[in-house]
């Protein structure tokens, strides 16, 4: 796991290397741990005091936990908005707050990063391509979710529908209140 979290922490420094206003966000909180849990994976953080990332001590309680739903993966690729808001922080109110606001507004310059390697015109054509096929993949998974959704919904009955669910819902609080008043009434004889 040591080489997951630092790779994944090699990462994030670099998407944090050219956000000054991260790092100033983040260096109030030097020496604080962050654990990220996300299904049966956990990744452990430290903050340096420079404002970045480090390799966390497990040893050491987290002042931060953030745990991610099952689905992050698809989420990141598909909606970072919906995954950061269904993300759970418990601990120090202030640090889960700064890492909220560093993660939601963390943006990797892609196109600075190839531009270094190809130059700036090919950089930028393949950032143009890269974003528009990811772009496809996207609206290709969403709409595969969404066939599914519906064929385990309307074709093969394995899960119920919204509208019938919501029907038996009403019928339930129908008989509850029908056996009140039978109740009341009978209580009355």
């Amino acid at each position: 796991m040591q080489a997951i979290d630092q790779l994944v922490t090699a990462a994030i420094n670099h998407a944090l290397g050219g956000q000054t206003w991260a790092a100033e966000r983040l260096r109030p909180y030097a020496g604080a741990q962050v654990a990220v849990l996300a299904g049966r994976f956990s990744l452990r953080f430290g903050i340096d005091g420079q404002g970045a990332f480090q390799p966390g001590d497990f040893g050491a309680a987290a002042d931060v936990t953030i745990e991610l739903p099952d689905d992050a993966p698809a989420r990141l690729l598909t909606d970072r908005a919906g995954l950061l808001a269904a993300a759970r922080l418990s601990g120090s109110a202030d640090l889960a707050e700064s890492l909220a606001f560093v993660f939601r507004n963390l943006e990797w310059d892609v196109e600075a990063d190839l531009a270094r390697v190809v130059g700036d015109i090919a950089a930028r054509r393949l950032t143009r391509f890269g974003g528009g096929l990811l772009d496809g993949l996207r609206e290709a998974f969403r709409r595969t979710a969404q066939n599914v959704a519906e064929y385990a919904t309307e074709e093969a009955p394995l899960v119920a529908p919204r509208r019938d669910i919501a029907a038996f819902c009403a019928a339930v609080d129908t008989l509850r209140d029908d056996v009140a008043r039978l109740e009341k009434r009978i209580a009355r004889l």
